[in-house]
C-alpha cells in the first residue's frame, strides 16, 4: 500500500488509482458489530418462528452476520512490510468490500421488510392482547390480530438507504475505485431499485418475487465483490512493477 500517489509510470502508462490508506482496527470494529448485530437478531427471529415474512429476512441477517467473518479474513491478511505482495496490501480495502456489499446490502435489504413483519406479528399482538400464562394464551387464540396503522412512518427504517447511496456515489466506498463513475453510478441505482422492488414485493405478499428479486441482487453483489477483489489486486501489482521509486532502487542496488 504506497504512502505516495504518483500518476505515470516507468512504462509512460498512467498508474491506477488506488484507495487510500485505511485503518484496519476501525474496519476490525466495525466486522464485530456487523458479525454480533444481524446474527443475534436472526436467531432471535427463528426462537420466535413466525410469521412466513420473516424467512428472506432471517436468510439475508445470517448472510450480513457471516460475511463480517468473510472479511476479516481479508483485513487479517493484509500487510505492508517484508515479503507484503499485491494481494496482501489491497487486504483491507477487499475485506471493505465483502463488508460493503454482502453485509450491508443485505442488511438494508432485510430491515424494511423486517420492520412490517415485526409490526404485524400475531404472536407478538396475541401476546399482547391475552397477557401471561396458558389460559391468558387461550383466550387471547380468540382475539383476531389487527395489523398496526403505521402509514408512511413504516418506511423510516429504509431511509439508511440514501446515506449509503451517499457514501457510494460521493467516492467514499471502495467500489468507486474498481468501476467507471458510469459503472459505479448503475450498479449503485440497481442495488437501490432492487431493494425498493423486493420491499414493494413483501409488503405485496408476494414472498416468490422478493426471492427472485432479493436472489438478484446477491447475484449481482458477489459479482461485484470478485470483480473488485481480483482488480484491486491487478491494479496494486501495476502500481508496484511500475512505479518510479522502484526503478530509483534499482538503480541505486546497482
Amino acid at each position: 500500500m504506497s504512502k505516495d500517489r504518483a500518476t505515470v509510470g516507468t512504462d509512460g502508462q498512467p498508474l491506477p488509482i488506488l484507495p487510500p490508506e485505511r485503518d484496519a482496527r476501525v474496519w476490525a470494529r466495525a466486522c464485530r458489530i456487523m458479525f454480533y448485530t444481524p446474527g443475534f437478531l436472526a436467531l432471535l427471529l427463528l426462537k420466535v418462528g413466525e410469521p412466513a415474512g420473516f424467512g428472506i429476512s432471517i436468510e439475508l441477517l445470517m448472510l450480513a452476520s457471516m460475511s463480517a467473518v468473510v472479511a476479516v479474513i481479508f483485513m487479517g491478511s493484509s500487510a505492508t512490510g517484508t515479503g507484503a505482495d499485491a494481494s496482501s496490501r489491497t487486504g483491507v480495502w477487499s475485506g471493505a468490500l465483502v463488508l460493503e456489499l454482502l453485509a450491508v446490502v443485505p442488511l438494508l435489504t432485510a430491515v424494511p421488510s423486517l420492520f412490517h413483519e415485526l409490526a404485524n406479528s400475531k404472536l407478538l399482538h396475541d401476546a399482547v392482547a391475552g397477557g401471561a400464562g396458558a389460559a391468558a394464551a387461550a383466550a387471547s387464540a380468540a382475539v383476531p390480530s389487527a395489523d398496526v396503522a403505521l402509514g408512511a412512518s413504516e418506511l423510516i427504517p429504509a431511509a439508511a438507504i440514501l446515506p449509503f447511496m451517499l457514501y457510494q456515489l460521493a467516492g467514499y466506498g471502495t467500489l468507486h475505485f474498481v468501476l467507471p463513475k458510469a459503472g459505479n453510478l448503475v450498479a449503485n441505482l440497481g442495488i437501490l431499485v432492487l431493494i425498493v422492488a423486493a420491499f414493494a414485493a413483501n409488503r405485496a405478499g408476494n414472498f416468490g418475487a422478493e426471492k427472485l428479486l432479493v436472489g438478484v441482487l446477491i447475484a449481482a453483489m458477489i459479482v461485484l465483490v470478485f470483480h473488485g477483489v481480483l482488480k484491486l489486486r491487478r491494479m496494486q501489482q501495476r502500481y508496484d512493477d511500475f512505479h518510479p521509486d522502484k526503478a530509483t532502487d534499482k538503480k541505486a542496488a546497482a
